[in-house]
């Protein structure tokens, strides 16, 4: 059986050195997705998206081959006036690697300032189950969101 600790450090190595760490593609599992992988052991991440400014994807991770945690998300841009894809994804980034390295864990509670805008994650629950909402600001106005929710995926 594995433990939620091991199971959240793993999610959060793998989020470091995908997406946030420019990790390298994979060759596309779905016609047209994007993804992003990670292994080490036993242990599987996969990173599947669709689109680039408005973006839906999903993270799974499997544990000697069987799936055992999954995150779907939705996100875009709601005022390209205020920022653009390559501006917020430059404030996602930092905000979450320093989210990653800092207090070690994925799920919201944080609120990062950056040059392009105002980051705030806003989650509730656990590893086990949980929803959240990311946000960028701008001039104190909502320039871009991002919904997840997810889980352990228990047979």
């Amino acid at each position: 059986m594995i433990s939620i600790e091991e199971l959240t450090d793993f999610i959060v190595e793998a989020k470091a050195k995908t997406y946030i760490g420019d990790g390298s593609r994979l060759p596309a599992c779905r016609t047209g997705s994007h993804d992003l992988g990670h292994h080490r052991g036993s242990w599987r991440y996969l990173d599947s998206y669709f689109g680039g400014t408005d973006f839906a994807g999903q993270e799974a991770v499997w544990h000697d081959g069987t799936p055992c945690w999954a995150m779907n998300y939705f996100g875009r841009i709601i005022r390209p006036e205020l920022i653009n894809a390559r501006r917020a994804g430059a404030v996602i980034k930092a905000a979450l690697q320093t989210m990653y390295r800092e207090k070690r864990h994925f799920l919201g509670g944080m609120e990062y300032q950056h040059a392009y805008g105002c980051y705030v994650d806003s989650s509730r629950g656990g590893t086990d189950h949980f929803s959240g909402r990311e946000t960028i600001f701008v001039d104190g106005e909502e320039a871009y969101e991002l919904d997840y929710r997810g889980g352990l995926i228990v047979p």
